[in-house]
């Protein structure tokens, strides 16, 4: 209400918190702020309001687990409060307690369908978005129990054509798989989920029904076994069946404990409530020696929602751009992020499918941007179309507060789109790109005021492992690369406002440049810190933005290269990319950054940062957003990282085809171990900004050859092979096919 500005809500606010003997909050935030530049955004509230969500289930967490560590947890809690585990994280004076270290865990679902489940590393299945889990173990009649979360080892692995998660787990004679996957039945998208047990004696194979996934606690109130035995119905609202009657049922609250405290009960329990919300079941179905039980749990995905019928893998996927290379870890890792794409783009594109699970411009320019790498065209526009639903009246690309860098990400990735189809921008883009572009010029700060950051965007928070409110370089190099895109844009449709935005961008590049000048003078090397105001440090790696993806720098501009071997030296940890800043750890997308600037460069080293991004993988090919050093797991953000599945596919585009200025570059990339007689390498259809290649590669005992198709969009370019190792060797005109040795002499 209007009225409530005028009220004096800091007085009462320092009364109340001095009276109570609390230091003044008021205080405590002025001087937090002045740690920072002055901005007119302190935190995005969209920041502040997923925060307080998280640390909401983290008070919960530090007031249910540690005082019932009898109870069976999730593999993370088993691990982070175990104190002979690398992984553990003593407790102490933490309010709250949550994922730190084992943030990992793998999306399934079919495309464009709105739920996707996740599995953590010991296949306990999350259905819904932030709900409660289904679990799986054996009891054996002696007393012996198989319990993932609790097993010393386990593999996963992603399989079949579509999204298949398989988690097996062995020990003393006892082994466990469980299949996951998301199937289309009569139009309806059903969560399928295969457990097979085998045991050396008499027991059980039990499914659990538990109130936890990988973030923390997730409350379940009342479960109710049908009266077929043949599922539940949890808090009137969703359903879960089994494919066999459970032989016999147990429930449990709170007050009594995890339900396997009470698996040996001689009575049966046909329903449970618990006021706290901690209701735990288990169905028990037996199992004889020496012989395999499967039993299939169902759940209905858009249960009463009349979703339209998904869209199957295979229609999906067939305009992809196909990679074959004799590597299999490189090749399912490509595979995977195609597929992690595809599902993460049902409309709006997401960052992740839990914590993740909403829009941001400046993780959709990357993830949109790999979705036309991969020639899904279509997904990619249907993603572009809702982009000026996130418009503001002035212009603005908001997402969240504080972003000066998204609307140069929506010109930039709106360009991408018309280059790399060759098409015009669409009619309905058009009000959006004129306004985008003007709200870039009028949100600069004034020039000629002789301060370092003259002519650049005002301090904002940008991407929250810069740092603090700053002037960030990040936001600048992404403000001229939508000046420009949107010069090119309007070209065919408002020549004026196409001359205007070349002006402003020449003018906005200048101010850069200056500001640049005077930070490499500071520090006394070529090098690009955070902000005009920053010594070199993590938030270095935002400036390498004008290497890539925007290429406003030269591929041999020595600010770039001075970058690189500075974060090279100070912040690699395990071949990684480590982020001191909020992340706190190794980060998969941030390394590859560094690796596109060095394969532009033609610095070998790239290959050495792509193997450890490809060894920090998830047994099922994906990446969290931030890598712990230690136990190798998540540690910040989703724990399957679409943007970082995307710079995987983007990488491995740029080694077997890449842009540079108005030449393509073929093959400048791909490892040298791959070149052995007998291998076959392809790459396409891919589209580029001159058109759709595809590039192939045969070696004999004695030859590479390299051979090439293309449709251009109109006349063709320079062509260029760059073996490794070699010379570059420009293609004439009419020519696609080229012959080398197959040794380098030295």
């Amino acid at each position: 209400m209007p009225w409530m500005k005028w009220l004096p809500w800091r007085y009462l606010i320092r009364r109340v918190a001095r009276a109570r003997g609390f230091l003044d909050p008021m205080a405590v935030l002025g001087l937090l702020q002045r740690f920072a530049q002055p901005s007119e955004v302190r935190e995005p509230v969209e920041l502040l309001r997923a925060g307080v969500v998280f640390h909401a289930r983290g008070l919960i967490n530090s007031r249910v687990i540690q005082h019932n560590l009898d109870w069976v947890w999730p593999y993370w809690i088993e691990r982070q409060f175990d104190p002979a585990d690398d992984a553990f994280v003593p407790r102490a004076f933490s309010i709250t307690h949550v994922n730190l270290t084992h943030r990992n865990w793998t999306a399934i679902g079919l495309p464009d369908a709105r739920e996707l489940p996740i599995i953590d590393p010991r296949g306990l299945l999350t259905p819904f978005l932030d709900g409660w889990s289904l679990d799986a173990a054996i009891v054996t009649e002696d007393g012996e129990r198989l319990l993932p979360s609790r097993a010393p080892e386990a593999s996963q692995r992603l399989d079949g054509d579509g999204l298949t998660v398989i988690t097996e787990t062995r020990d003393n004679n006892l082994a466990l798989k469980a299949i996951a996957s998301v199937q289309e039945v009569g139009g309806t998208a059903v969560c399928q989920w295969r457990i097979l047990a085998k045991a050396d004696r008499p027991g059980w194979v039990v499914v659990a029904l538990r109130p936890v996934n990988p973030e923390g606690i997730s409350f379940i109130h009342a479960a109710l076994l049908n009266p077929d035995r043949k599922g539940w119905r949890i808090d009137s609202e969703r359903s879960v069946s089994f494919s066999d009657p459970a032989d016999r049922h147990h429930v449990s609250n709170y007050r009594l404990g995890d339900v396997f405290l009470h698996l040996r009960d001689l009575a049966d329990d046909f329903s449970g409530e618990c006021d706290v919300g901690m209701v735990t079941a288990a169905a028990m179905f037996k199992l004889g020696p020496g012989a395999e039980r499967e039993i299939v749990v169902e759940i209905p995905l858009d249960e009463g929602r009349g979703d339209s019928p998904p869209e199957s893998w295979e229609k999906s996927l067939e305009p992809r751009c196909r990679l074959e290379i004799p590597d299999p870890a490189f090749q399912e890792l490509y595979d995977a992020a195609v597929k992690t794409l595809v599902l993460h783009s049902p409309d709006d594109v997401y960052p992740g499918p839990y914590t993740y699970k909403r829009f941001w411009f400046r993780d959709a320019a990357f993830i949109i941007h790999g979705l036309l790498c991969a020639g899904l065209i279509e997904r990619a526009e249907r993603a572009l179309d809702r982009f000026s639903n996130y418009q503001d009246a002035n212009g603005y690309f908001h997402s969240q507060e504080g972003e000066w860098d998204s609307n140069g990400e929506a010109l930039w990735i709106f360009h991408r789109f018309c280059e790399l189809t060759g098409q015009p921008p669409k009619a309905s883009w058009r009000q959006s790109i004129v306004r985008g572009g003007r709200w870039i010029g009028r949100k600069r700060l004034k020039d000629g005021a002789g301060e370092p950051h003259a002519g650049l965007l005002p301090a904002g928070f940008s991407a929250e492992h810069l740092g603090p409110n700053d002037y960030y370089y990040w936001d600048d190099f992404w403000g001229v690369a939508g000046l420009r895109a949107a010069a090119r844009l309007t070209e065919s449709f408002d020549a004026a406002a196409s001359r205007e935005f070349e002006r402003e961008a020449e003018d906005f590049n200048e101010a850069l440049e200056r500001s640049l000048e005077h930070s490499a003078t500071r520090l006394g090397r070529p090098a690009m810190p955070a902000s005009p105001y920053r010594r070199l440090d993590a938030g270095a790696i935002g400036s390498l933005a004008g290497g890539y993806p925007l290429q406003t720098l030269a591929p041999d501009d020595p600010r770039l290269h001075g970058t690189v071997e500075f974060l090279l030296s100070h912040c690699f940890v395990g071949g990684g990319f480590f982020q001191d800043m909020i992340h706190s750890g190794i980060n998969a997308y941030l390394t590859l950054h560094v690796a596109q600037v060095m394969l532009r460069a033609g610095d070998p080293r790239h290959l050495n940062l792509m193997d450890a991004v490809a060894r920090l993988a998830s047994p099922t090919g994906q990446w969290p957003e931030a890598i712990h050093p230690r136990t190798l797991g998540g540690c910040m953000g989703d724990g399957q990282h679409v943007w970082a599945a995307a710079e995987w596919l983007l990488m491995v585009r740029n080694c077997f085809v890449r842009e540079e200025g108005e030449r393509l570059i073929l093959l400048a990339g791909i490892a040298p171990r791959w070149l052995k007689p007998g291998a076959r390498m392809a790459f396409g259809p891919a589209p580029t900004s001159f058109g759709l290649v595809t590039v192939q590669v045969r070696v004999d005992e004695t030859r590479v050859q390299v051979g090439f198709e293309a449709a251009w969009h109109g006349e063709p370019p320079k062509v260029e092979i760059h073996l490794p190792g070699r010379e570059p060797v420009p293609c004439g005109p009419g020519v696609h096919a080229l012959e080398f040795p197959l040794e380098v002499k030295s």
